[in-house]
C-alpha cells in the first residue's frame, strides 16, 4: 500500500511538473462559438472494461499537455483525462440482483512513444483520483470509502489513415491505497476507443 502512495505522490510531481490544468484566459474564446479554448478537449473516448464480478462503461475526454521529454530512445509526453463511468456489479444476496455504482475520475498520465511521438504503438500509465458513488460492492467484495485511487497502465496504437484514432487496452485496478478497510480493491481488462477532435 506504501507503494502505491509513493507512485501517486511521484505521478502527481510530474504532473505538476508538466503543466497545470488547462485554465483559460478570459479572452481565450473557442472559434465554434462561446467554450474557451483550453476547455476543449484534445481527445474523447470510450471505453469497456470488466472485472470478476462487474462490468463499466466509462466516457471521458483528454487534454494533452505542450511538454515532452526525451526517454530511451523514445519520447515521454502526457495528459490530463477526465473520466465519468457506470459499473454494474453482481450481488450474492439471495435474489441474485445487482448493484450500479457511478465513477467520476481525474488523472493525470505518462505516455511514453518508444518511435518518437505520433509514431507506432506506445505505453502509458496513471494514478488518478476517482469517487465511486454508492460506495462500491459486489458478490464478495465491499469498498469502505467513496474515494479511491485508480492506477492503470495500457498499450495502444493508432489506427485510422491518418492516425487520429487510438485504440488501447488497459489493466486498471481501483481501491483506496489503505487509507480505510476493508479495502480489497478491483482490477478490470478495459478495451479503449478515442479520437481526436
Amino acid at each position: 500500500m506504501r507503494a502505491a502512495a509513493f507512485a501517486a505522490a511521484a505521478l502527481c510531481g510530474l504532473a505538476a511538473h508538466a503543466g497545470p490544468a488547462p485554465v483559460p484566459a478570459p479572452a481565450q474564446v473557442h472559434a465554434r462559438g462561446r467554450v474557451p479554448a483550453a476547455w476543449h478537449a484534445d481527445q474523447v473516448f470510450a471505453q469497456a472494461g470488466a472485472a470478476r464480478d462487474a462490468q463499466a462503461l466509462v466516457v471521458g475526454a483528454t487534454w494533452h499537455w505542450h511538454w515532452q521529454r526525451p526517454l530511451w530512445g523514445g519520447v515521454l509526453t502526457g495528459y490530463w483525462e477526465a473520466s465519468f463511468g457506470r459499473w454494474n456489479s453482481e450481488l450474492d444476496d439471495g435474489a441474485r440482483s445487482s448493484a450500479w455504482v457511478t465513477q467520476i475520475g481525474m488523472t493525470p498520465v505518462l505516455r511514453w512513444h518508444p518511435g518518437g511521438k505520433g509514431r507506432g504503438w506506445f505505453l502509458e500509465g496513471g494514478i488518478g483520483a476517482n469517487a465511486l458513488l454508492p460506495i462500491y460492492r459486489s458478490r464478495d467484495k465491499r469498498f469502505s470509502t467513496t474515494f479511491n485511487f485508480g492506477d492503470h497502465i495500457a498499450l495502444g496504437w493508432p489506427v485510422g489513415r491518418d492516425g487520429s484514432q487510438e485504440l488501447m487496452l488497459r489493466i486498471q485496478h481501483f481501491s483506496n491505497a489503505g487509507i480505510r478497510h476493508p479495502n480489497p480493491g478491483e482490477d478490470f481488462v478495459q478495451l479503449r476507443f478515442s479520437w481526436r477532435m
